[in-house]
Order: structure tokens, then sequence, then C-alpha cells
């Protein structure tokens, strides 16, 4: 019954945030609730008692939307336009406590359960880690390596899009700063 719960929970939550990404147009909007629909993909791992994927799915993944975050921040000042405009701050307020308070006794149940057995118990001789490596390392290398190379030409990809970007920026600040110092400079001459 936990686990059916759990399920139902979880995937409602990252439904709802992968479409508030997709819908959104503030970018901080987007960033955010992308970070946390990783997040909640990551629980579909742990209740498969795949702990090592659960917690790299938290930690490349959500590492890698932060560092997005952080890219989009910097580069696009997505921040200055942003206007908090909530019209029950109480109920806003209620209603995350609730679904923060939900997410906690979902993680917390299994720990205070003493009847849930492991479906995939791990190996005395080595660990779970050990048998993602051997599978992700013999049958599954040819997609691996594939999906790096991908991410790979996605992050170049984006790098030279945001320094295109920067070029533009930077060139029309230039000429916003030569512009003023002819303005001051004509001043000085009409004196």
């Amino acid at each position: 019954m936990f686990e059916v719960v759990a399920f139902y929970t979880f995937a409602v939550l990252t439904i709802a945030m992968f479409t508030i990404t997709v819908v959104t147009k503030n970018a901080l909007y987007a960033l955010s609730s992308l970070a946390a629909g990783m997040i909640f993909i990551s629980a579909f791992f742990f209740l498969l008692n795949a702990d090592f994927l659960g917690v790299v799915q938290i930690v490349v993944y959500t590492g890698a939307v932060m560092a997005l975050y952080a890219f989009g921040m910097m580069f696009f000042d997505s921040i200055s336009d942003v206007e908090e405009k909530i019209a029950n701050p109480k109920l806003t307020f209620l209603l995350t406590g609730m679904v923060a308070l939900l997410i906690v006794l979902i993680l917390v149940a299994p720990i205070v359960s003493s009847n849930v057995i492991a479906a995939y118990p791990i190996h005395n001789e080595y660990g779970n880690a050990q048998d993602v490596g051997l599978v992700l390392f013999t049958k599954f290398l040819i997609p691996f390596e594939v999906a790096a190379v991908m991410l790979l030409v996605a992050m170049i990809g984006g790098i030279i899009l945001a320094g295109k970007k920067m070029d533009t920026v930077l060139a029309h600040d230039m000429e916003c700063d030569m512009d003023h110092h002819h303005s001051d400079f004509n001043k000085k001459d009409a004196k």
C-alpha cells in the first residue's frame, strides 16, 4: 500500500513540476521546477530499492540543473523582472507545508516500518553500486557512451550560445558607453 501511495504522489508532483517548467515564461520558475522535478524522479529509484541510482539522479542531474540555474541567472538577469503576486499567501503557505509534510512522511514510512523487504537484496561480496557498474559497463556500455557524448555536445553548444549572447550584450554596452562619452564630450564643447 505504501508503494502505491508513494508512486502516485511522486508521479503527480513530477508531472506538475515539469508542466510548470514547460508552461512558465519566467526562467527562474522554470529552472526551479526543473530541479524539483529531477529530485522527484529520484524518488522512483528509491521506491525500486535502487538507492545508488537515486543518489546519482540527485547529485548528477539536479547538480547539473543547479549549474544551469546559476548560469541562467548570471547571463540573462532573469530575477530583475520577477514580481510576486500571491493572492492568498496564507493558503499558499498552508498548501506548501502540507506537501512538504506529506513528502517527509512518505520518506520516513519505510524507515519506521519493520516489514519492508528489499526486492533485490545487496550481495554479500559486493554492493548495489558494483552491480550497477557491472551492468552499465558491460551490457549497456555503448548507450552509456552515446549519452555521455550527447551531454558533452549539449554543454559545448550551451557555452557557445552563451558566449555569443555575451558578445552581443558586451558590444551593446560598449556602444552605449561610447554614446554616453560622446554626449558628455559634446556638452563640454558646447560650454
